[in-house]
């Protein structure tokens, strides 16, 4: 059977996933950047001087998301000055007398960006109660504290984004700025492209609601077929729970995207670092 969109050429220059080579290009990546910098009004910066919510000033300073830092005043185990904080929502103009389990917070640094080709088998979390692999297992040990940038599941694989910024996590995962998801899944069954299309209008699947989706039939052999598809909410396994509602098999998934920073040819377990000036232009056009 044929689709309306003949499959592009595999470029020279862009690799394969590791571990199958048959892994098709895809024909969006080139627009990766353009679609994901979306220009702001100058003056758009805002400025981030005076106080601030103790959740924010520390996620800024690299303790850990917004929401790690709300759990951990929860458990008490963040004070000024000696006394326990109640709630994240007092205002702080800096972190002087700050304390986390007793220990002073550190002065925030730079913000930095890593790319991680996570393998298949291993969890985007610090600790698994079941005691499986974890992201952390296989990172470097000589890294900063690094926070990841959404999660993929134990079974998926390919681009992870890694920052010690946790204010800056938080505005990548939002669904208000708009930064694009890429994926490619191997799956199993019978779709049609006119069916993949009807995706852009957005689809609802067992009382939730998934946003738009560009999806794209790159390949198929007999019943297996390789699916471009890109999207900006990211929720929990959508990728995999909106080809199964299609009545498909997905035996492999693949991000190779996200915002402007691609999985390109970092091999399989690898971390680099993202150079600062992509990370400026990066932050200068993200809403």
């Amino acid at each position: 059977m044929t689709t309306r969109r003949p499959p592009r050429t595999t470029s020279r220059n862009t690799p394969k996933p590791a571990g199958d080579r048959d892994a098709p290009k895809g024909r969006r990546a080139a627009r990766g950047a353009a679609s994901a910098l979306k220009a702001k009004p100058a003056g758009a910066e805002r400025d981030e001087d005076g106080p601030q919510r103790i959740a924010k000033l520390l996620a800024r300073a690299g303790v850990g998301s917004r929401r790690d830092v709300e759990r951990m005043i929860e458990e008490g185990r963040i004070a000024l000055n000696g006394e326990v904080i109640a709630q994240p929502a007092p205002l702080l103009a800096s972190l002087d007398g700050l304390t986390v389990d007793g220990n002073p917070v550190a002065k925030p640094v730079s913000t930095r960006l890593y790319r991680f080709h996570k393998p298949a088998g291993c969890i985007t979390a610090a600790r698994d109660p079941k005691s499986r692999k974890t992201i952390y297992d296989l990172l470097p040990k000589d890294l900063p504290r690094l926070m990841p940038v959404g999660r993929l599941d134990y079974n998926t694989e390919g681009l992870l984004l890694l920052t010690n910024d946790g204010e800056f996590k938080r505005q990548l995962e939002l669904p208000a700025s708009g930064v694009e998801r890429t994926y490619r899944a191997r799956a199993f069954g019978d779709i049609s492209q006119e069916q993949l299309e009807e995706l852009v209008m957005g689809i609802e699947i067992d009382g939730v609601r998934y946003g738009k989706i560009d999806a794209n039939l790159e390949r198929r052999t007999g019943r297996n077929q390789w699916i471009e598809m890109t999207l900006t909410e990211g929720k929990n396994r959508e990728v995999r729970k909106v080809l199964e509602h299609f009545g498909l098999q997905v035996s492999r998934l693949i991000r190779t995207r996200y915002g402007a920073f691609e999985l390109s040819d970092l091999p399989l377990g690898a971390v680099d670092v993202v150079p600062r000036d992509e990370l400026f232009k990066f932050r200068r056009h993200l809403k």
